[in-house]
């Protein structure tokens, strides 16, 4: 096998739970192939670099033998070797930061006092964290 369609192999080589994932994050942009952005049509051969964006994380997987059939988990190593950066990985394990505003059960509906504050503390943490993405 020369080629294959790009849905398809990164359906087979697990990138995607289905075709039709894959095939979505093509039409959505998401994915590209030596830098270009493709339809799900488009055919991938041994040497191409293909580039996922899933989330804040961008994988990169290179081509070293195309294939039309899913595979396991073992066997994906002989057909793309995955070239995606450690800092890019570590993105996977940052810390998410959520917090919640607890009210007495029968406390009633917030005061506009108490909207106030809560809209401060809400706007206060989102630039704590727009400045710790800086």
């Amino acid at each position: 096998m020369d080629s294959t369609r790009i849905d398809k192999f990164l359906w087979a080589i697990r990138v995607y739970k289905t075709r039709t994932e894959a095939t979505d994050a093509c039409k959505g942009g998401r994915i590209t192939v030596n830098g270009a952005d493709v339809k799900a049509s488009r055919e991938v051969k041994a040497g191409d670099v293909i580039s996922v964006r899933k989330g804040a994380v961008h994988y990169s997987y290179k081509v070293l033998a195309p294939i039309d059939k899913r595979q396991g988990a073992k066997e994906v190593e002989k057909y793309a070797q995955n070239l995606t950066p450690q800092s890019e990985l570590d993105k996977l394990k940052a810390p998410v930061e959520t917090f919640f505003l607890k009210r007495d059960r029968g406390a009633g509906r917030p005061t506009k006092k108490d909207r106030r504050q809560m809209e401060q503390l809400y706007s206060s943490f989102e630039e704590e964290l727009s400045l710790s993405d800086e």
